[in-house]
């Protein structure tokens, strides 16, 4: 079976195939394309079709850490398959690099895949990178993808707005960059913007985010939820409350990558954690 074949199967609602795709990149013969794609959290079955699509037929993929090896075995077995992941004290490439890597690799091949975890836009440097590319003339496109802070408490059973416990939710990140344009996330307000609160990237700092939340007048009692390897396999949670959690985390060695979900929808984990989805394909 042809690439295009494969691909035109597995994509008949739209017309934009993987050879559609190609064709569209070659029209500026000197100049091909960056899709910044979200590969979703980690079940291969949350890919969307249009990232799957791009992967397959793609020239160039620059990855991140933390994508599912499901995922990275779509990609085209022709394409340049380059790690540019970055966790914690551990980068294969800085962020510049990675952006001049795209730009250069936007010069030598039609379809470019910058592959992230999750959503480019929330929390992936997704705006950054586009932005960069823009100033150098090259043609992007953001393919976005299912954040887990909304599907790691969806797999653990905990729906982020219930009208009996939670009718708004505050995303935000436990680990900042530095020289940003605001040094630091005011707690303070979080606490109390809203009924639940998800932490993208927070055990390393969750001592003092707790201390803080709770100085700030969040009860103690407040349900948390850590989510680790959300919506994968090997997926597990650590219930607990503002109280408890960072000694809960010490005592049991729980580690990044994690989700932390804080309100009182944490509470319907108990009633719906059997109704987790079964990770796409079961087999793997």
């Amino acid at each position: 079976m042809t690439l295009t074949d494969r691909t035109e199967s597995s994509f008949k609602l739209n017309p934009m195939t993987a050879e559609n795709y190609t064709n569209k990149a070659n029209e500026k013969k000197c100049l091909g394309k960056v899709y910044l794609v979200g590969a979703g959290p980690g079940d291969p079955g949350l890919l969307t079709v249009k990232g799957k699509t791009l992967l397959e037929c793609a020239d160039a993929v620059i990855y991140d850490a933390l994508i599912s090896p499901q995922i990275l075995a779509l990609i085209n077995p022709d394409a340049e398959k380059i790690h540019a992941g970055k966790r914690r004290g551990r980068h294969s490439l800085v962020q510049e690099e990675t952006t001049q890597l795209l730009i250069e690799k936007a010069h030598t091949h039609a379809v470019v895949v910058r592959l992230k975890g999750g959503d480019p836009f929330m929390f992936g440097r997704g705006g950054e990178e586009m932005e960069d590319l823009v100033a150098a003339g090259v043609p992007v496109e953001v393919v976005p993808g299912v954040t887990s802070g909304i599907a790691a408490p969806a797999y653990a059973g905990i729906p982020l707005t219930h009208r009996s416990y939670s009718s708004s939710v505050t995303f935000v990140t436990g680990h900042e960059a530095a020289g940003k344009y605001r040094p630091e996330v005011n707690w303070q307000a979080i606490a109390h913007g809203s009924e639940t609160i998800v932490i993208y990237m927070g055990i390393h700092n969750l001592g003092q985010i707790i201390a803080e939340l709770i100085a700030a007048g969040r009860s103690q009692e407040t349900p948390v939820a850590l989510i680790r390897w959300g919506t994968r396999s090997e997926q597990e949670e650590l219930i607990g409350t503002l109280a408890t959690i960072v000694r809960q985390v010490e005592e049991t060695g729980f580690e990044a990558p994690a989700i932390a979900a804080i309100g009182d929808v944490v509470n319907l984990h108990s009633v719906l954690a059997h109704c987790r989805p079964v990770v796409y394909p079961p087999h793997a």
